[in-house]
């Protein structure tokens, strides 16, 4: 019943799934302009943050393991980041990384874990108690400074001043409420697709981009939204990928409509399967002809004919 629910439904509702104009704008992780006085040969990684799932690049002086952690400034403030790797080609903003973690500052990680599990239960009782409409995502204590990040969603803006005074007054630190997008959350919590992968937000990339209808009608899938929505609710990441790929190949192939002759009869291009790389043809008496893509190209004439490969 929910696959045909929206089946019939007006394509401004469908348009619905888009993402929101800004939603999924991300401030740049690092510190800006913390790039100065690093040299041109210092080696440069792709680090993560692993409770929000953000990379970034930054720079050290000495070789550094993929899965290792290290301690970098962030827009949050210092904590660790994982290596994900080194980087060759870049363009984007560089952090410089202070140090590798020691032992005590992931045993200190894994304490303040325990202590981010406890820290969640307190804030999601304070925001029943509080009556706000948010969803609390995630908790995570910086590392070297007195802070706790409070991950959220909402519908709309929240007014949190009362629910930081208390939490406040129960942690005696500084508080961050920071509300994100339900793209990032999915980022942030994780899971699994429809293709029985993890999100591609969440294991791909973390650049996040936005997603519209046009994508899924350019490449001919169903405006279902069981069919083209992720469990956040927005549009597949996924449409996004072969986007440019399937714009490419229309320009080189008749488009739906399209009229031309073949061994003496009138023929109509009624579909394109860029999957498949094959064209349906019709007669006005019903025939159906099926042809690979290297069949067709344009005459003299810049009319489309069909060719023998």
């Amino acid at each position: 019943m929910a696959d045909e629910l929206y089946e019939g439904m007006e394509e401004d509702d469908i348009a619905a799934l888009e993402d929101k104009p800004h939603e999924n704008e991300q401030a740049d992780v690092i510190v800006q302009n913390s790039e100065a006085g690093i040299e041109p040969d210092t080696p440069v990684y792709r680090l993560r943050l692993a409770y929000s799932h953000e990379s970034f690049l930054a720079a050290y002086h000495e070789e550094l393991n993929t899965g290792s952690w290290v301690l970098v400034p962030t827009r949050y403030g210092r904590d660790l980041a994982q290596v994900i790797g080194p980087v060759r080609c870049f363009s984007a903003e560089i952090a410089r990384i202070e140090r590798p973690a020691q032992e005590e500052d992931l045993a200190k990680a894994e304490y303040n874990s325990g202590e981010e599990a406890e820290a969640f239960k307190i804030c999601k009782e304070k925001i029943e108690n509080c009556g706000l409409e948010m969803k609390l995502v995630s908790v995570h204590y910086l590392l070297e400074e007195p802070k706790i990040l409070f991950f959220f969603t909402a519908e709309n803006r929240v007014d949190f001043r009362e629910l930081v005074k208390d939490l406040v007054a129960v942690f005696r630190m500084r508080i961050e409420l920071r509300q994100i997008g339900v793209r990032d959350e999915s980022r942030v919590v994780g899971g699994l697709g429809v293709c029985g992968r993890g999100y591609c937000c969440n294991m791909v990339s973390d650049k996040l981009k936005p997603v519209s209808i046009k994508m899924a009608k350019d490449q001919n899938l169903s405006l279902n939204s069981m069919k083209i929505s992720g469990p956040c609710g927005r549009l597949l990441c996924c449409l996004a990928y072969e986007h440019g790929f399937y714009n490419e190949q229309r320009k080189l192939i008749p488009q739906e409509g399209v009229k031309l002759t073949h061994e003496g009869d009138y023929w109509k291009v009624s579909e394109v399967n860029i999957a498949s790389s094959r064209i349906t043809l019709t007669t006005e008496d019903g025939r159906i002809l099926q042809l690979p893509f290297c069949r067709f190209e344009r005459g003299a004439d810049s009319r489309w004919v069909v060719k023998n490969c």
